[in-house]
């Protein structure tokens, strides 16, 4: 690997669904000659996108896990991660962008804007990721890039800046005009594969004049070579304007937009012209680690191959010869027959083979240096493990979670579908931090929670393929919570004689609602009327508590628990009489404490064409949704609602009947509220009905 490290970019492609990433890095890999024929994302000529290796991903068009690969363009070597747009995927997402130096945000020059953009672009922020935008779709009826542009700034915040104006939309839609050359860029060819430079149609002079304007404004607070020469009105050469919005993408303080069809094969190279130009190389990023001998201080890593090893493992595939561990290495190298150290586990690890991905295929190497992006055999470890030199105890930050949503339960068949189920449990969970499985102690059944129906719908498609695991399905829960209303005091005294030492402990205190987190214990025990050594037994007892509360038996989350008295005795007194006087005292107070039970609200989007506007508002009020606005963009209509998951279950097929299909609708968790009454009863009542049926 003799490629200098500024000639490399690692990028992901992330969007909302049906945006066209996965049509784009097929253009991309055709242009920089990886593939050598075009297939569609739909797969109707049989084959289907390279990225979309999974069986499932081509028959339903979209992208389940993010596949990499890498190219070559004008002597740069590009890693691309294609990540998925569904919500449903998020971890895809939020793995990739761990990883990654920089990223295109696609987006729709119909649709604009649309949810999915959003959460992908809080992610972004949260990994400090830098950004160019690509508008897609230039050719549909109803493209608007510039009503994009003014949508990037106004949802998303960013300072949008237009590198290209597109010479004619929909139908028309010829090529586009670069603002930085100032000439018009036209693609001919079966593929367009030949790109043709001519000077800037007549009609779109003065346009294209007054957009460079407003790029030359934007650009000049990123360097004063720039902004001298605008003010002495001296011409202003490509590298001075390129260097300028290159340092503002970096800081994240620019985003440069630019535009095209990426399935007419329409302005794609110019974009990949931008990767190479303005996205940054891996040692343009600052990336930290903490040391763990010294109290998580942060540390900055550099990109040079000859300082100690430290490499990041961020995503799992259990391929035909073992598990497949794609890792990004920041620091150092790792070569074949290296020994590194799993820093989560302290074992020591040989590093057997090595590979370059591209989509599902592979090529052999002897090693990654820093900076670099491959994949590794055979290495027993889960996602988001640090590996390092021996000697050397730093660890990447993980990456952020979200909590799963919804639960389902899961039968199997037979007996060896029983089997298969649970290899195949195991490894998604190991894969997938986002997919957890537990077997539930009053049903006995197996429980499988994810982050959305079609989440957990695409594990259980994939258990029967690859798996040949036949099983059934329960309906689905919901992850439900309990939590207190108000201040409630208790004061519990635990005695137990049976002959001999008995057991003693009395916890007096109170609880209160706290906000933001699951549980907070305050001593406030003065004079030792609980002795120390008791203490942590009494906040041992309480957590204890908190997995099945005692109203309904769902976790407790937001309380905060304070003892300030209590009573000990010198032989009976022991850490288990206390735990169970924390119990005790917590079941005291909480039943006084007014309890309630909370429910995941999620946002949901729904995109529609107007004509149905009302109907849709009414199939959400129905579902005791709350409205939170909606917008007219062209021929649709985007209602945001704020919905109880428990209301959403088999809303697809609502929708579909509701709008002749033409409508799409996007969900993620939001936030938990309180049950309305009735419905808290609904619960009760189901509870005590299933209890019932276990017993």
């Amino acid at each position: 690997m003799a490629t200098r490290i500024d000639k490399i970019r690692n990028i992901g492609i992330s969007a909302h669904i049906d945006s066209g990433k996965t049509t784009l890095t097929e253009r991309i890999l055709f242009y920089t000659e990886r593939i050598h024929a075009i297939h569609d994302v739909k797969g109707k000529d049989g084959v289907g996108a390279t990225m979309d290796s999974m069986e499932l991903e081509k028959e339903r068009g979209i992208t389940i896990a993010s596949a990499a690969t890498y190219c070559e363009w004008k002597k740069h070597e590009i890693n691309i991660i294609d990540t998925p747009g569904h919500v449903d995927f998020t971890i895809e997402v939020e793995r990739s962008l761990r990883v990654l130096d920089g990223a295109i945000l696609v987006l729709c020059s119909v649709g604009g804007v649309q949810s999915q953009s959003i959460t992908v672009d809080q992610q972004m922020k949260r990994y400090k990721v830098p950004c160019i935008a690509f508008i897609n779709k230039c050719d549909r009826s109803g493209a608007n890039p510039f009503r994009v542009v003014g949508q990037l700034k106004e949802k998303l915040g960013h300072n949008a800046v237009a590198m290209q104006i597109p010479i004619g939309l929909e139908a028309d839609h010829d090529g586009v005009v670069d603002l930085v050359t100032m000439k018009a860029l036209y693609f001919d060819g079966d593929n367009g594969q030949t790109i043709r430079t001519e000077e800037i149609p007549e009609a779109l002079a003065a346009l294209a004049a007054e957009k460079r304007e407003a790029l030359i404004d934007a650009a000049s607070l990123f360097s004063d070579e720039l902004t001298e020469a605008v003010l002495e009105e001296a011409p202003v050469s490509e590298e001075m304007l390129l260097d300028a919005v290159r340092k503002g993408t970096l800081e994240r303080q620019i985003t440069p937009v630019f535009m095209g069809s990426a399935y007419k094969n329409k302005a794609v190279q110019p974009l990949l012209d931008a990767v190479t130009q303005l996205l940054p190389c891996p040692a343009d990023v600052s990336n930290q680690a903490l040391d763990l001998d010294h109290d998580e201080d942060a540390i900055t890593l550099t990109s040079d191959s000859g300082k100690p090893t430290v490499a990041l493992a961020f995503k799992l595939e259990d391929g035909q010869y073992g598990q497949l561990t794609y890792i990004r290495v920041y620091q150092g190298r790792l070569a074949k027959g290296d020994t590194v150290v799993n820093v989560r586990t302290g074992r020591k690890v040989k590093i057997g083979r090595l590979v370059r991905m591209h989509a599902n295929q592979m090529e052999d190497i002897t090693e990654i240096s820093a900076g670099y992006i491959g994949a590794l055999f055979g290495v027993d470890c889960a996602s988001g493990d640090t590996f390092t030199d021996p000697g050397v105890n730093l660890t990447m930050t993980s990456m952020y979670v979200p909590e799963p949503v919804i639960s389902l339960a899961i039968v199997p068949k037979d007996n060896k579908a029983e089997i298969n189920m649970s290899k195949a449990l195991n490894r998604f969970s190991k894969e997938d931090p986002t997919f957890q499985t537990y077997v539930s102690e009053e049903t006995g059944d197996t429980i499988i929670s994810g982050m959305g129906e079609l989440h957990l719908e695409v594990y259980i498609e994939r258990m029967r393929r690859e798996y040949k695991a036949e099983v059934t399905t329960g309906a689905p829960r919901v992850a439900y919570r309990e939590t207190i209303t108000r201040r409630a005091e208790f004061n519990y005294t635990h005695k137990k004689q049976t002959g001999g030492s008995g057991q003693f402990g009395r916890v007096a205190g109170y609880m209160e609602p706290v906000e933001g987190e699951d549980f907070v214990f305050e001593n406030k025990v003065t004079g030792g009327s609980i002795p120390t050594p008791y203490i942590p037994a009494c906040e041992k007892g309480f957590k204890n508590c908190l997995a099945k509360g005692p109203k309904m038996e769902f976790p407790v989350t937001g309380v905060k628990v304070v003892i300030d008295d209590g009573a000990a005795h010198s032989v009976d007194s022991s850490d288990m009489a206390f735990q169970a006087a924390a119990r005790g005292a917590f079941l005291e107070g909480y039943m006084k404490a007014a309890p309630v039970i909370h429910e995941p609200i999620m946002k949901v989007a729904v995109e529609t064409p107007t004509e149905f506007q009302g109907g849709v508002m009414g199939s959400l009020n129905q579902r005791r949704g709350m409205i939170v606005g909606s917008q007219e963009e062209g021929p649709m209509c985007v209602i945001e609602s704020q919905v109880p998951l428990a209301e959403m279950f088999g809303y697809s097929t609502v929708l579909r009947s509701l709008t002749q299909g033409k409508a799409q609708f996007t969900m993620e968790f939001a936030t938990y509220r309180q049950v309305p009454q009735s419905i808290s009863e609904e619960i009760a009542k189901k509870r005590q009905e299933e209890k019932k049926n276990v017993a």
